[in-house]
C-alpha cells in the first residue's frame, strides 16, 4: 500500500490516504514506525478513531454484560457487525468510513478511489462515493472475497448476502487487483463478463529490504536458519516444522551444529506471544533444540537480519491461492531458502528456476529433516554466481516493478480529463499531512 500511494505520487497525483488512528493498529497488530518513513511526505493521511472493541484487554472498560457473559457478548458483536456489511467486527464500520469519504471529496474533489482490502468494508465507502458523486474506483482485493485461499474453494455463493455485495461493488469498478494468478482466474471464471478488469499485481519485495551481501557460511561453527514472518498457520505447521528440525540435528553433523531463529509476530490481539506457537517455541528451547524466537522485526532491520543468517526456513500454510509476502523477499537475499509448504502453492511458482531452492515436500516430518540437511549443504556449496542468479531471478518481483505499471495502467482507465499534467493539485513536499478525522457530529 505504501508502494502504490508513492506510485501515484511519481505520477503527479494528489494522494489521500484514509486509514484507522494508531492506537487502534496497536490494539491489533502492533506498529513498526520505520515503514512510515518511506511514506512520500506529499501523502495526506487521514486517520479514522475506529477501534475493536473485542481488542480491549482493559477489563475496566467492559460492560456489564461483556463482564459475565463474554461468549454470548463476542457473538452478539459479531452479529451487529454483520448488519449494514456482510462483515463480522468490521461491518461495523461502513457508515463511519462512508461519511469520512465524503467529507474529504467535499473539501477535496477526489477523481479516482482505490479501495484495499482487507477489510472488505472498505469496499463499501468506495462504491457510496460513486453512488452519490460517481467518483470512479478500483478495487484492490489482494486475496479475493470469495475464494478461500487456505482451504480452497468457494468461500461463499454468488446468490449469498456476501456475494450480491461483491457482485455489486465488482461490477461497477474499473480494475481489480489480485495478488497472484490462480485467485485472478478463480475470479475470471466467478465473473466472465468482467474477466478484462481483472489484472495480477503482485506483492513483490521492497529492494531495501534486501541486503547488499550476505555472510559466508562456516560449516565448522554452525550454520543459522532463520524465519521472518507472521506466524499465523495452524500449530501442527509448527509443530511439524519443529519435529523436522530435531529429526535433522539427530541425524546430519551440519545441521546438529546449527541452530534455528524464528523473528516476526507470533499471534494478535491480547494472543500476541501467548499462544500454542509460543508454547511450543519455549518447550524446543527448554530441551535444548537450538531454537530461539527473536520478536518482531522493524523493516529497517530486516537487510541485516538476512545477512546474519545462512538459510530462510520459508513456512507458509494454504496452497495453490496462497502465496505469501515474504516469499519475494526471501528469493531476492541470494540466500537458500527452503520451502515449509504445500507442493501445490502459489510460493512454488514464484521459487520455481530460484538456483538455491529446496522445493517443496509439504510437511510430512521425514521430508522436512531432508529439506533441512538439503539446505545446509546448499549454503555450504553456493558460489557468488549461484548467488548473483538467485537475485536475478527475483528482480522481477521488485515492488516497483509490480506496482508502477498497475498504477500506470490504472491512470489511464480514469477520465483522462483528470489526468492532464497541472490538474492533480500536487502539495509540495513539506505539507505532509497526518489527520485524525472527527466523526461525532
Amino acid at each position: 500500500m505504501r508502494e502504490t500511494a508513492n506510485q501515484f505520487i511519481a505520477q503527479g497525483w494528489d494522494v489521500t490516504v484514509v486509514t484507522i488512528a494508531d492506537e487502534s493498529w496497536e490494539r491489533d497488530f502492533g506498529l513498526d514506525h520505520t515503514l512510515s518513513e518511506r511514506v512520500d511526505p506529499r501523502v495526506r493521511i487521514v486517520k479514522l478513531p475506529l477501534v475493536r472493541e473485542d481488542l480491549e484487554t482493559d477489563i475496566r472498560k467492559f460492560s456489564e454484560d461483556r463482564a459475565l457473559r463474554p461468549v454470548q457478548w463476542a457473538a452478539a458483536y459479531r452479529k451487529k457487525g454483520m448488519k449494514d456489511f456482510p462483515e463480522p467486527i468490521y461491518g461495523g464500520w461502513k457508515a463511519d468510513l462512508e461519511r469520512a469519504v465524503t467529507r474529504i471529496h467535499q473539501d477535496r474533489p477526489v477523481d479516482l478511489v482505490l479501495a484495499t482490502c482487507v477489510p472488505y468494508v472498505n469496499m463499501a465507502a468506495a462504491l457510496h462515493l460513486w453512488e452519490t458523486a460517481r467518483v470512479p474506483y478500483a478495487i484492490d482485493f489482494r486475496d479475493g472475497w470469495s475464494v478461500d485461499v487456505i482451504g480452497g474453494g468457494e468461500a461463499f455463493t454468488p446468490d449469498s448476502f456476501s456475494g450480491q455485495w461483491e457482485r455489486k461493488v465488482l461490477e461497477n469498478a474499473l480494475s481489480l487487483w489480485l495478488v497472484n494468478d490462480p485467485i485472478a482466474e478463480w475470479y475470471r471464471e466467478r465473473h466472465p463478463d468482467l474477466a478484462h478488469r481483472i489484472h495480477v499485481v503482485r506483492n513483490g519485495y521492497d529492494e531495501d529490504s534486501v541486503p547488499a551481501a550476505t555472510r559466508t557460511p562456516d560449516p565448522e561453527a554452525g550454520l543459522v536458519f532463520g524465519h521472518l514472518g507472521v506466524v499465523t498457520s495452524p500449530p501442527r505447521i509448527l509443530r511439524a516444522v519443529l519435529d523436522g528440525w530435531e529429526l535433522a540435528r539427530q541425524r546430519d553433523p551440519l545441521v546438529a551444529r546449527s541452530r534455528l531463529e524464528i523473528r516476526g509476530q507470533i499471534g494478535s490481539g491480547a494472543a500476541r506471544e501467548a499462544n500454542a506457537h509460543m508454547e511450543m517455541i519455549r518447550q524446543a528451547q527448554a530441551q535444548g533444540q537450538a531454537v530461539s524466537f527473536g520478536g518482531p522485526a522493524p523493516k529497517a532491520e530486516v537487510p541485516d537480519i538476512f545477512a546474519s543468517w545462512d538459510v530462510l526456513l520459508l513456512m507458509i500454510m494454504g496452497g495453490k491461492y496462497m502465496t505469501s509476502g515474504k516469499v519475494y523477499e526471501y528469493a531476492a537475499t541470494g540466500l537458500p531458502v527452503m520451502s515449509a509448504h504445500a507442493v501445490e502453492h502459489d510460493a512454488t511458482t514464484v521459487m520455481t528456476g530460484h538456483p538455491l531452492w529446496t522445493g517443496a515436500f509439504g510437511f510430512d516430518v521425514e521430508a522436512l529433516a531432508a529439506a533441512y540437511s538439503s539446505a545446509a549443504k546448499i549454503a555450504v556449496e553456493a558460489t557468488d554466481e549461484d548467488r548473483a542468479a538467485a537475485r536475478k531471478h527475483a528482480a522481477q518481483y521488485a515492488r516497483s516493478a509490480q506496482m508502477g505499471p498497475a498504477v500506470r495502467r490504472l491512470i489511464a482507465q480514469a477520465d483522462p480529463a483528470v489526468t492532464e499534467p497541472g490538474e492533480s493539485g500536487v502539495t509540495s513536499p513539506s505539507s505532509s499531512t497526518h489527520e485524525v478525522e472527527d466523526l461525532s457530529a
